[in-house]
């Protein structure tokens, strides 16, 4: 019988112990916390919403002429008839939330992150997973510029905490629906009379969303994209201010950012404020865009909202993050092992694991092996697990309330190797061990 493998591109997370050249599943917890500190000191709080949703939100947020929608979807039938999907992104989902808990109703404004799996039939790449996840912000309630700056304050500053560099902040004003139908309509009379020599996908995209063909990678389309027409030009008076409002803030708030009057994101909703954050060092390749997001004020209407709600936020890709960031100096975890010295003694197998479970109670990570063979293979198995401290229960140390401790971190001559400690003294003895270590390091 074959054995089982995954799908490509949805990848396991082990351990820092059994891994086997990917990313360990410590350094992503890490990120992640991380990030949940940083939104917090801004003021976000967290939600978290379910990776499968109705299809309808998903056309009705994201977009129908989306490639996300067109054609990178996970969609079924469940057994009740109904169409649902596996979420793409996460800001449909966050909006849907808001909208269906009232959470408007009793704030004026509010601020959410996320962290979690998305899902996209894509052809699995460096970067790219049809199984990736994404960490994600989001401001509802609020219109200011401000507003807009301070997230993306809040992404790049996360970005550079993580010794990510060199990367590019891009910025782009989309518009609100007049600035963008003005300039759809711009791009429609510039590439209609090229319409035959432009790709099969843009052909199909000027009828129905022609800015969708300025985000082409196909080399036929790339000629024509950089003489296109710019949004920059099109923008009302409101719209052309509220974007140098923005940059004003991002002034004063230090972020380095590049106008990118050709920048356009995936998904339908956006409006005005755009923005994406581009690793530059090419370590990524094509996948090089860590993170992105904007404006997006009219989507709690698409989705059933009876008024407009002005929403901004981004998300960032934790593969790419992870891609791009430089590996961690490993900390070594300060373990203990607690071996039984006897095989069959029950009360010293007994006493082996009550002294595990209060060590663990005082903070530590303490191990048993609970099979309990021979000395020998007890100190192998501590040995394998790259154990700080090993204490040794025997008969005698049971009834006499002592521990013999080890210190695997001393050479073998060490006088201080092996001592007896007594057992109520055990706690403090391992406190004074680690924050030695700590200070070592």
């Amino acid at each position: 019988m074959a054995t089982l493998q995954a799908i490509p591109g949805m990848n396991d997370l082990l351990s820092a112990d059994a891994r086997t050249g990917e990313v360990s599943i410590e350094r992503w917890r890490t990120l992640e916390d991380r990030f949940r500190h940083a939104c917090e000191r801004y003021g976000f709080r967290e939600v978290r919403t379910p990776v499968c949703e109705y299809t309808e939100l998903f056309h009705r947020g994201v977009g129908d002429t989306t490639d996300i929608v067109e054609k990178e979807m996970y969609t079924f039938e469940d057994r009740g008839g109904r169409q649902l999907s596996l979420r793409p992104e996460g800001t449909a989902s966050a909006v849907r939330a808001a909208l269906e808990h009232g959470v408007l109703d009793r704030s004026p404004v509010v601020r959410w992150y996320y962290a979690g799996a998305m899902f996209r039939a894509e052809r699995p790449a460096k970067g790219r997973y049809r199984q990736f996840h994404q960490l994600g912000a989001e401001v509802y309630g609020d219109a200011s510029p401000a507003a807009d700056a301070e997230v993306i304050d809040l992404a790049a500053s996360f970005v550079r905490s993580l010794g990510i560099g060199p990367f590019e902040v891009r910025l782009n004003s989309l518009g609100a629906r007049d600035s963008r139908q003005r300039y759809r309509d711009a791009l429609v009379a510039y590439f209609e009379p090229v319409k035959d020599q432009l790709s099969p996908d843009s052909q199909s995209r000027l009828g129905r969303n022609p800015l969708r063909i300025l985000d082409s990678k196909d080399p036929r389309d790339a000629g024509f994209k950089s003489a296109a027409p710019t949004i920059l030009d099109y923008l009302s008076d409101d719209d052309r201010a509220h974007f140098e409002k923005v940059r004003s803030f991002l002034d004063a708030l230090g972020v380095a950012y590049v106008v990118d009057p050709r920048l356009v994101r995936g998904l339908d909703y956006y409006t005005q404020t755009v923005f994406e954050l581009v690793d530059t060092s090419q370590r990524l390749g094509a996948q090089d865009t860590l993170g992105a997001g904007g404006r997006y004020n009219n989507l709690f209407r698409e989705l059933g909202s009876s008024k407009d709600v002005p929403a901004v936020g981004f998300a960032l890709g934790i593969e790419r993050l992870m891609l791009a960031a430089p590996e961690p100096a490993e900390k070594k975890p300060f373990r203990v092992a607690v071996v039984a010295a006897t095989k069959d003694e029950l009360h010293v197998q007994g006493a082996a694991l009550a002294l595990a479970r209060t060590l663990r109670e005082s903070g530590f990570e303490a191990h048993v092996d609970t099979r309990f063979g021979s000395m020998k293979s007890q100190m192998n198995r501590a040995d394998a697990i790259a154990a700080t401290v090993v204490l040794v229960l025997g008969g005698n140390e049971v009834a006499n309330g002592t521990v013999t401790l080890r210190d695997m971190a001393l050479p073998k001559d060490s006088p201080d190797k092996q001592r007896d400690v007594a057992r109520d003294a055990v706690v403090a003895e391992l406190t004074r061990l680690r924050d030695a270590a700590e200070t070592a390091r």
